[in-house]
């Protein structure tokens, strides 16, 4: 199952550049969003039913990646400013531990917000690339590959 991507390496770097706009225009840097597709695996759901197949996200990781994305958002903020963020939100390493602890701020909803946001973001990314690869005719050689 994990050489079906290796064979689809060119759509997806293809992808990557047509949904940076769309990344762009979300809650999340680039920086981030290349943390988040880290922990995100792509898997092809119902592969057996070429009817029913599609790519799917599996974002199961995400949640632990999330403490980081906050660090990348620091750092980011230190450097001049993370776009899309308040700058009167604080910081400074004893407000990144509290946050790290589960602490402070109340973020815990907007932890789930960013989650939500970033699952929704990772299947419209899996949509994408399943509507490039049958637009280049690869998707049933790809549907193929992922079952062997």
């Amino acid at each position: 199952m994990a050489d079906w991507t290796d064979s689809i390496v060119g759509d997806r770097m293809t992808v990557d550049r047509e949904f940076n706009d769309r990344v762009e225009n979300s809650r999340f840097t680039s920086q981030e969003w290349g943390l988040i597709m880290t922990a995100t695996e792509l898997e092809i759901e119902h592969a057996g039913d070429p009817e029913r197949a599609r790519i799917v996200a599996d974002t199961e990781k995400l949640p632990q990646i999330m403490p980081e994305l906050d660090n990348v958002r620091s750092q980011m903020a230190q450097m001049g400013g993370a776009p899309g963020e308040d700058s009167d939100s604080g910081g400074g390493i004893v407000d990144s531990l509290k946050g790290a602890l589960g602490l402070g701020n109340g973020t815990g909803g907007n932890d789930q917000e960013r989650l939500d946001a970033a699952e929704r973001l990772t299947q419209a990314y899996a949509d994408a690339l399943q509507d490039h690869l049958e637009s280049k005719n690869k998707w049933e050689q790809v549907r193929i590959a992922y079952q062997e």
